[in-house]
């Protein structure tokens, strides 16, 4: 006997059908998902690939081996027999620091670090200030000439540098001597020539603490500054109590690249004087080199890596100073 459906009844069997269908209609959506994902994924790992090989290869690779020499008898002649080099842990460290030359190579670099990190960031913030509030004229003009050493090769810097500084024929003699003063040769003086190297890494690297600072400077709400002025706080005050708090991130990104910089510097000892006179230029960096140049890779890796302590220490304690304590 055929039975009828009612209109109800069959509106119900549809509506559970279809909802029946709904988990199998969306299995295949999370499936494709799934596969974009992984396409993504895949793509992802291919385009990066190639840095992570020159990573891999340039970067990561020699940092580790230099480690393993720096704990081994590596000479330059066990380049083609790697594995038969012996094991002798710190003693290259231990050795390091018994050399009167590294040590006083640690002292150049520490006095360098020291005087010149202070300078260059006072320097630089005051040139900032200049351009930002007291210089109205030739601005650009003058945010060019500051920043210009810094894209100058170091090579022609420090010819003009000692073309300057030359006793008999250099323009800073040749002045002195029209007020009666003898100059000194400047770059053959022991008490001379890491102070030239230091007065002339501040003008060299100046111009980017100035852009950096600038920056900070032109972020500063022009309220706060009116508040203060209204509240009967000088200049002095506006810019220590205000401002100058304002500028610790700025301040302390420049402290960090500036001071590593100057912890590896290099450029200027090897162009100039070669790290003369008598090793009063000379760094721990150069030290490092001329190690390596003489074949002795276990030591230069053990001072390199002094270097790389140094630097993180250095670090740390800018971070400790300078950051934000909120």
């Amino acid at each position: 006997m055929p039975t009828s459906t009612l209109p109800g009844q069959g509106g119900t069997r549809d509506e559970s059908a279809s909802v029946g269908h709904q988990p199998a209609a969306g299995r295949p959506r999370l499936s494709l998902g799934r596969s974009a994902q992984g396409r993504q994924a895949r793509a992802a790992w291919t385009l990066a690939a190639p840095f992570l090989a020159l990573f891999l290869v340039f970067m990561l690779l020699p940092v580790v081996w230099s480690l393993l020499m720096s704990l081994t008898d590596t000479q330059s002649a066990d380049l083609r027999t790697p594995l038969n080099v012996s094991f002798t842990g710190f003693d290259n460290y231990v050795r390091l620091f018994q050399d009167e030359q590294f040590v006083h190579a640690l002292r150049n670099t520490a006095v360098f670090v020291v005087v010149g990190l202070p300078l260059t960031l006072a320097t630089g913030l005051a040139a900032a200030v200049a351009l930002n509030s007291g210089i109205r004229r030739f601005r650009a003009v003058f945010r060019v000439g500051f920043y210009l050493p810094v894209i100058t090769s170091i090579v022609a810097i420090a010819v003009v540098w000692k073309t300057l500084l030359d006793p008999q024929a250099g323009l800073v003699n040749t002045v002195l001597a029209w007020f009666g003063i003898d100059g000194p040769a400047w770059l053959a003086d022991t008490r001379f020539a890491l102070p030239v190297m230091i007065l002339m890494a501040v003008w060299r690297n100046l111009g980017t603490v100035m852009i950096i600072m600038l920056a900070g400077l032109q972020s500063v709400p022009q309220s706060l500054i009116e508040a203060a002025e209204l509240d009967g706080a000088g200049a002095w005050q506006r810019f220590w109590q205000v401002t100058f708090p304002l500028l610790r991130p700025a301040l302390l990104l420049t402290a960090v690249t500036t001071g590593i910089g100057y912890l590896q510097f290099f450029d200027e000892p090897f162009v100039m004087t070669q790290g003369g006179p008598l090793d009063s230029t000379l760094s721990a960096t150069m030290y490092a080199y001329n190690q390596f140049g003489n074949g002795n890779y276990d030591v230069a890796s053990a001072a390199g890596y002094v270097v790389f302590v140094l630097i993180v220490a250095l670090t740390v304690l800018q971070f400790r100073v300078l950051r934000d304590k909120d």
